[in-house]
């Protein structure tokens, strides 16, 4: 199960920094949010990898950590705000541009 969780953590870390390098918004945001489901599923591993254990400690020998639980609620909600405004600032950002270039310029046209 460490293995899975472990190579889950990697693809997603992988392939939200491939995103977040990219040149386009959408591209951009996608990344930042595979990049926040890393970090939570990380926070959540942190709080031991057992099933079936409640996360009550001291009622059996094994238990897992309610904090890292705790703090992954507090994540996703505030990953889920932040994506909400980021896409929302891009969208404005793409029409009033009229592009979708992180920079804003477009590769394509000929600068003076």
């Amino acid at each position: 199960m460490e293995l899975m969780i472990a190579a889950a953590l990697g693809i997603l870390t992988t392939c939200g920094v491939f995103l977040i390098l990219r040149a386009r918004t959408f591209s951009v945001v996608l990344g930042l949010t595979l990049l926040s489901h890393a970090v939570n599923l990380f926070l959540f591993s942190m709080g031991r990898l057992t099933t079936g254990a409640p996360a009550i400690v001291g009622l059996t020998e094994s238990s897992a950590d309610p904090l890292p639980q705790a703090l992954v609620l507090t994540a996703i909600v505030i990953s889920f705000a932040m994506t909400a405004f980021v896409v929302v600032l891009s969208l404005k950002a793409a029409v009033e541009l009229r592009n979708d270039h992180v920079d804003g310029e477009n590769p394509n046209e000929d600068r003076p």
